[in-house]
């Protein structure tokens, strides 16, 4: 893997993301290990320019999200954030910018023209499990574990808090939310915050045959309908039909809509030019 154009983690001089591109998949891995991955202002810059990046990038199909290290990721950075409090204002000001920096980045992941994948190869916790819920697919190991336990410590996830209401029902965020506690992959999966979840020796296979799998649709189809999907999501019944019949006829006036059909009908495999 090849590090992304950001600077490196001061402490171990080591990259903070690592980027690899092939068969139209970027992988993006988060590299601080040592520190279980949690989400500095650096690594969460770091990722905001490869996301950025990759969404102009022709190459770049889809993204899976990947991690170093024996943890996904444990959330926010409180060493950082512990840091600040001998400002004048108690670290207002840097609480504000940090929480505005990692809801721009979340954001990005929902509204992000590539379909994204999170492979969890661990533990992903508070800020972690909210980047696994903001990716439009998860799939973890059997012996991944997921919580949203900042009640723990006198600090309630709430913006975990939206990805996680807007994966699961009401009552299981909730739970997790007010709890606290570890949840294993396979609740994880039935709560509906991952997509399954897998033995080990078998996560990549999982995650990059789906990744290709999506990789050989048409890039502007798959953009057309997940911006679609996160708009509709929230309207009234009646509105979502009348969005999403708008959506279809501009979808339906696209070139690859017209190759993909005509090669439905002629029986033959389409060639995609995404647009």
């Amino acid at each position: 893997m090849k590090p992304a154009d950001q600077p490196a983690d001061t402490a171990a001089q080591d990259p903070l993301l690592l980027t690899e591109v092939k068969d139209g998949v970027a992988t993006l891995t988060l590299n601080r290990p040592k520190q279980r991955n949690s989400l500095s202002t650096g690594l969460m810059s770091a990722l905001q320019f490869s996301l950025d990046e990759a969404a102009e990038n022709p190459a770049v199909r889809v993204i899976v999200l990947a991690a170093a290290g024996p943890v996904f990721s444990s959330g926010h950075d409180l060493k950082e954030l512990t840091g600040q409090r001998a400002n004048e204002d108690r670290g207002r000001a840097f609480y504000a910018e940090i929480m505005a920096q990692c809801a721009k980045m979340m954001q990005t992941i929902v509204n992000h023209p590539k379909p994204i994948i999170a492979r969890v190869h661990g533990v992903a916790t508070a800020a972690g499990c909210q980047l696994v819920a903001s990716c439009d697919l998860a799939i973890a190991v059997d012996t991944a574990h997921f919580a949203t336990p900042g009640v723990n410590i006198g600090l309630f996830c709430s913006t975990p808090m939206v990805a996680l209401s807007r994966n699961v029902s009401r009552k299981h965020a909730m739970e997790m939310l007010l709890t606290g506690e570890m949840m294993d992959a396979e609740t994880a999966a039935r709560f509906g915050l991952i997509n399954r979840a897998v033995a080990e020796d078998q996560l990549d296979k999982e995650v990059y045959d789906l990744a290709a799998k999506i990789a050989s649709k048409s890039s502007k189809t798959l953009a057309i309908g997940k911006q679609a999907f996160y708009d509709q999501i929230e309207m009234p019944m009646a509105d979502a039909y009348a969005y999403a019949g708008e959506v279809m006829i501009h979808n339906m006036l696209t070139q690859d809509a017209e190759e993909g059909i005509g090669a439905f009908i002629e029986k033959r495999t389409p060639k995609w030019v995404d647009k």
